[in-house]
């Protein structure tokens, strides 16, 4: 059996599987696109495909009767043994329409009735896939630039070693984001935004994450969470979990998540553990 690790990227039409296989492939993958799910398991059996690249296999519903064998194929590769990632891409339902009208085509599963319908039929069909993914990238405000740099971000090194934590800085008035794994709410800390001199700056700024950290009990509770992220990591492991999304709110996912962010970042990689933290930032410049 190949030690070889293959990533399987699925999810839901218009969301950027082509532009993630795509970036894929610049990063040294050797991508099969829409392969039927029964080859997955002779797929790993080969090994390395050519020049020794590891394989990055597209599956998705273009595969039509084929695509229902995934989760036949996905039980065999567990007992077997066999190492993959399942890499689940989604947006929301106004943003799949969106883009699927902005390229004027229909969806796969739409047939004669509208784009919300094809996209109802196929969050039916994935609902089982997603829910057994590894790693879950919410593309809805990304942009093609921007996706491409999250996926090298996460599989930029070939091989994943130990765990990839994605920390990342939202706002609660945009939603929180669909990929997250944890949560966290700072919203308790005193908000930036009340200080006018402070109002314009984001958490990136030596003002405004000076001004955050620096408040009673802050210090103590960031290091308290991430003393708890590194308890759980051994677990994390032992599951097979090698990538984990951290989401760090406040209001705007201006000043107070976004200093978070980088703090809790650069703790947990002063951490000898197979600990890679990097962070991302989704709602900065939104306001």
């Amino acid at each position: 059996m190949s030690s070889s690790e293959i990533l399987i990227l699925t999810g839901m039409s218009g969301a950027g599987r082509s532009t993630a296989a795509h970036a894929l492939e610049d990063l040294g993958w050797y991508v099969v696109d829409n392969l039927p799910p029964s080859l997955l398991p002779q797929l790993v059996r080969k090994g390395t495909g050519p020049e020794g690249k590891e394989y990055a296999v597209v599956v998705d519903v273009r595969g039509g009767h084929f695509f229902d064998e995934l989760m036949a194929a996905l039980d065999e590769l567990k007992k077997n043994g066999s190492a993959y990632r399942l890499v689940f891409l989604d947006a929301t339902d106004q943003m799949l329409v969106q883009r699927f009208e902005s390229t004027r085509r229909p969806h796969p599963l739409q047939g004669s009735d509208r784009i919300v319908d094809g996209i109802a039929r196929e969050r039916e069909k994935l609902d089982e896939v997603r829910s057994q993914c590894d790693v879950a990238i919410d593309t809805t405000n990304l942009n093609v630039h921007q996706l491409e740099k999250r996926i090298g971000e996460i599989f930029g090194g070939g091989k994943v070693q130990g765990i990839r934590i994605n920390v990342l800085s939202f706002g609660y008035k945009y939603g929180i984001p669909v990929d997250s794994d944890l949560v966290l709410d700072c919203r308790f800390i005193p908000n930036p935004h009340w200080i006018p001199e402070l109002r314009p700056l984001t958490g990136l700024t030596p003002q405004v994450s000076d001004k955050v950290l620096g408040n009673g009990g802050v210090p103590e509770f960031v290091k308290a969470y991430v003393d708890l992220v590194v308890s759980m990591v051994p677990g994390y492991m032992h599951e097979g979990k090698k990538y984990l999304t951290i989401a760090v709110g406040c209001t705007g996912g201006r000043h107070r998540s976004v200093a978070i962010t980088q703090e809790i970042a650069k703790q947990l990689n002063t951490i000898d553990n197979g600990i890679s933290a990097y962070p991302t930032h989704r709602d900065v410049g939104r306001e």
